[in-house]
């Protein structure tokens, strides 16, 4: 049962959530947290599935800066919950951590369920309440929140209240963007969600598709108009995602959405330059077939030489120089973005104009928002946890100032 006593309520039991608990509870609030799923941390857990990726041990300002337009408001966050302190925080609850390759920081055993049973077990010995399966719907007429508990509506009149309810992908862990209409109501400048870290559709090149489907490239050089990334991609059944493509989804879907497509070059020898390319393949040939040929002198096989086949045109295949050209800069025509609900993560959201620097709505006092239901955007790898963590911390700290600086008003 809701326990209206409780000094502050977190709506969502994520990890921008929990920090928020975390931080509360820390500073002697009463606190209670309520997920519409039966059981918290969904996503995290879903995250955690090929190795959860904590953060990244990088300075301030770099870390930053991936999330582009919003960089300032992430300097200031991450000086208050660092990358270092998540590092921290997971060896308070017992969990070591290690530094992985580029500088990525993974928990001990990878996995995301001992952490997570980590930190909802000591939350329990703070004297946390976790109220699963109840659904926030709003807000009661005097302000209080309005929450559905299998179809009955119950409401908490908590002192503080934050809200971390995700953004609008992966609804199947709760984080579906309901609670949008909610906020819009009381005013409150919510942007429309659009698929972040996701897939793109392409245009042609169905053969490849279907032949190398679920095959990853590795070690490539990305670029489009608007930036550059490295890393891998993997073939789908509609076209192409992978960690080198969601480093540049903001890009391609801001092209897509103004010029009705986009181009994704890759780079498929980024450790050669043109001349040097052009070099092995003026190597004498003989009787090889090209395929051979670029086995023997440029160790490219197998999908690379049907991405060759399929997006390069005769001409470029029979000129050495071309064909260099092409291996340095082969363009893949993209001519749609995937659902939001299939991407990792959203952009849209509650707009930064919309909080204080506490994450606090100006419209709304005493309610604070945390974690992906802010319109920002990063690439994973750390990025995002990261932004949860930070951003958690800075609601849960915001919210046990403005309750204190209320109580002593009274």
């Amino acid at each position: 049962m809701i326990d209206p006593r409780k000094a502050a309520a977190v709506v969502g039991g994520g990890p921008a959530g929990l920090m928020a608990a975390t931080v509360a509870v820390k500073a002697g609030l009463g606190v209670d947290v309520y997920d519409a799923m039966p059981s918290v941390g969904r996503k995290f857990l879903l995250a955690g599935r090929g190795g959860l990726n904590l953060t990244r041990a990088e300075e301030v300002e770099p870390f930053a800066r991936k999330y582009g337009p919003h960089a300032a408001v992430f300097q200031r966050l991450l000086r208050r919950f660092s990358p270092d302190d998540v590092k921290r925080w997971a060896g308070d609850l017992g969990v070591d951590t290690f530094l992985g390759t580029s500088r990525r920081v993974f928990p001990a055993g990878l996995g995301a369920a001992p952490l997570l049973r980590a930190w909802v077990h000591w939350l329990r010995d703070q004297g946390v309440g976790f109220h699963t399966r109840h659904r926030w719907i709003g807000f009661t007429g005097d302000g209080g929140l309005e929450m559905d508990h299998g179809g009955t509506v119950t409401a908490a009149h908590p002192d503080v209240a934050v809200l971390a309810l995700g953004g609008a992908s992966r609804p199947g862990t709760g984080s579906d963007g309901a609670w949008a209409a909610a906020l819009r109501e009381r005013g409150v400048e919510v942007n429309p969600f659009k698929p972040s870290n996701c897939g793109f559709e392409v245009g042609e090149g169905k053969k490849v598709l279907e032949r190398w489907e679920g095959r990853p490239l590795k070690n490539l050089g990305l670029s489009c108009a608007a930036g550059t990334a490295a890393g891998e991609i993997t073939w789908t059944r509609y076209g192409v995602e992978g960690g080198g493509v969601y480093a540049l989804s903001a890009h391609l879907r801001k092209e897509i959405e103004d010029r009705g497509r986009a181009t994704l070059f890759l780079d498929l020898k980024r450790d050669l330059s043109v001349a040097q390319v052009r070099d092995r393949l003026e190597r004498p040939r003989g009787k090889a077939s090209l395929a051979n040929h670029l086995r023997k002198t440029l160790r490219l096989a197998g999908p690379v030489v049907s991405l060759l086949r399929e997006f390069a045109s005769g001409e470029d295949l029979g000129d050495v120089e071309r064909l260099a050209g092409k291996i340095k800069k082969l363009p893949v025509p993209l001519t749609g973005v995937r659902p939001v609900e299939e991407a990792i993560s959203s952009a849209g959201g509650v707009a930064f104009s919309e909080v204080d620097e506490d994450l606090m709505l100006r419209k709304v006092p005493g309610v604070f928002i945390a974690g992906e239901m802010l319109d920002y955007e990063a690439p994973t790898g750390g990025y995002l946890l990261q932004a949860a963590f930070s951003t958690g911390h800075c609601a849960g700290h915001g919210a046990v100032v403005y309750g204190a600086r209320t109580k002593s008003a009274e």
